[in-house]
């Protein structure tokens, strides 16, 4: 098994990352909030797991240990595969997962696309005892800077991860305009907006741009 990758960052694309190993490199499906992280040229080291099907073999890169532990922990719930788990860590961090399956919110689950209410009430009773309790750090857990939640700056974090993934400055200031209205209203209801949400919202108003 490929426990983590570590080298320079060679190529970032909407939902993968290339990390250099020794001349070789490593495509890794990565979420908004891990990529948002990445810098091309810049040395990274993350987390991973490989996913082997029949036809494929995909590796899954993560900001560390702990997202990456979650990952496996979610798909040992039924219907969980590695595609939807990733998509649980796209929107939430590891320790708001824990908080939410521990108080039995089934809000934040249907937050994440593909699962619906029933869904949700099933993911509820199936990980109760796989998660454990939040590690203290509450719903909007921090991850070493990666996906941390922040009050102010969010607009200069997110759009030098736009630029980071390819995107024209014009481009970049828009879908930071579009995303404007969710982290205000975070804001307004006592929340902090994360960077890793923002990121993935903006990428669909861009890719809608298109």
């Amino acid at each position: 098994m490929i426990a983590f990758v570590s080298g320079p960052v060679a190529a970032l694309a909407p939902d993968t990352a290339v990390v250099e190993v020794g001349g070789v490199g490593m495509a890794l499906q990565c979420t908004p909030g891990t990529l948002a992280g990445l810098r091309v040229g810049e040395h990274a080291k993350l987390a991973t797991s490989l996913v082997v099907r029949e036809d494929s073999l995909t590796l899954y890169g993560f900001a560390d240990e702990d997202e990456r532990q979650v990952f496996q922990l979610l798909q040992t719930a039924s219907g969980v595969g590695p595609r939807l788990a990733q998509a649980m860590l796209a929107v939430h961090t590891p320790d708001a997962l824990r908080l939410a399956v521990s108080t039995g919110d089934e809000k934040a689950l249907t937050a994440v696309p593909g699962i619906g209410r029933k869904g949700a009430q099933k993911l509820l009773l199936e990980l109760k005892d796989r998660l454990g309790e939040p590690l203290g750090t509450g719903a909007h857990a921090s991850r070493a800077g990666v996906g941390a939640p922040v009050a102010t700056g969010w607009r200069e974090q997110l759009h030098v991860a736009l630029v980071g993934l390819g995107y024209a400055t014009r481009e970049a200031d828009e879908a930071v305009a579009a995303v404007a209205p969710q982290a205000e209203a975070v804001v307004a209801d006592g929340g902090q907006p994360q960077v890793g949400s923002l990121l993935k919202a903006a990428l669909q108003s861009l890719n809608r741009a298109r």
